[in-house]
C-alpha cells in the first residue's frame, strides 16, 4: 500500500490570515503551488486554493485588493495522517469536493497532497 507520505509535498507554503487574496495568488504563482495554508498566530486554520480564489474572489462582487484570505479560505483545513492510504486521500477529496489535503503526523502539519500529486505520480510511473 502506497501511503500519503510517499506523494505529499513537504514544506508547504504558509501565509498569515491577514494576507490579501492578491498577495496569496502571487505567492502561489511564484512558488508554483495550487494552494497555501493559512495560519493564525502560528497555527494552521485553513487552506486557500486556486479554486477558492476563482469562486470566492474573482467571480464574486467582493473583489478588492484589500480582501483578506480569511474571506475566501476553506476552513478548517481538511487533513489526513501521513500513514493514510492514497485511496483514503482520494475518498476524502471526493467526499469533500476538494483537490487539496493537509498532511499531518501525530497532529502536526508536515505537508500537503493534491490531486495533481496523484496525476504526477501516475504519469511518472508510465515513463
Amino acid at each position: 500500500m502506497v501511503s500519503v507520505n510517499a506523494l505529499m509535498r513537504k514544506d508547504p507554503v504558509i501565509i498569515d490570515i491577514g494576507t490579501s487574496v492578491i498577495e496569496a495568488a502571487q505567492l502561489m504563482k511564484a512558488c508554483n503551488v495550487e494552494s497555501v495554508l493559512v495560519a493564525l498566530r502560528g497555527h494552521v486554520i485553513g487552506l486557500v486554493t486556486e479554486t477558492d480564489i476563482v469562486r470566492n474572489f474573482v467571480a464574486s462582487d467582493k473583489a478588492s485588493y484589500f480582501l483578506s484570505v480569511k474571506d475566501v479560505m476553506s476552513h478548517p483545513a481538511l487533513g489526513i495522517d501521513k500513514r493514510g492510504s492514497l485511496a483514503e486521500a482520494a475518498d476524502l477529496m471526493l467526499q469533500h469536493r476538494t483537490f487539496q489535503l493537509a498532511v499531518t503526523n501525530s497532529g502536526s502539519l508536515i505537508g500537503v497532497i493534491s490531486a495533481w500529486d496523484f496525476l504526477r505520480s501516475m504519469a511518472f510511473r508510465r515513463h
